[in-house]
């Protein structure tokens, strides 16, 4: 079935604070391989120039996921997880996401279009501090595969 249009423009509301923690900061740093002292060292942080460690630029995939899961689990939008595969992400930040942060994060549903049988849901998450200091907003686009309803000869494109 494919998904609905009119969900263009549907904001979903922040539902919780994450703080941001250095034990979490260097356990994501660990996981991608990236060794830099700044997500780390408080001490090659302040030399940096920052007032504490700093996560690498892909932590905030940690927030956006869970926030993400509001649209993709909405019973309205009838999206059939089992059919979704991740199709692009970005983010564009503001400043760097710094051990003590409390961030919340507004989920909007950017587009949904149909391309080659398959439905292509555009979201953006505005990720700010608790205050509503703008931090960072990543961009995703999920394609939910066989589901636009248009005719595909292809099984491989489905």
């Amino acid at each position: 079935m494919p998904l609905d249009p009119a969900f263009i423009g549907r904001t979903y509301p922040a539902v919780e604070v994450y703080e941001v923690g250095r034990e979490k900061i260097r356990e994501f740093a660990d996981a991608i391989g990236d060794p830099n002292p700044v997500y780390r060292d408080r001490g090659a942080a302040r030399a940096a120039g920052h007032q504490d460690v700093i996560a690498p630029p892909t932590f905030p995939i940690v927030i956006t996921a869970r926030i993400g899961e509001q649209v993709i689990f909405d019973p309205e939008l009838g999206l059939d997880y089992t059919k979704v595969v991740h199709g692009q992400q970005r983010f564009v930040v503001t400043r760097p996401v710094r051990a003590g942060d409390r961030l919340i994060g507004v989920l909007t549903v950017d587009n949904i279009q149909a391309a080659a049988g398959n439905d292509l849901i555009s979201t953006r998450v505005d990720v700010s501090t608790e205050d509503g200091e703008p931090v960072v907003t990543a961009y995703s686009m999920l394609v939910a595969r066989g589901t636009s309803g248009v005719a595909t000869s292809d099984p491989s494109k489905a």
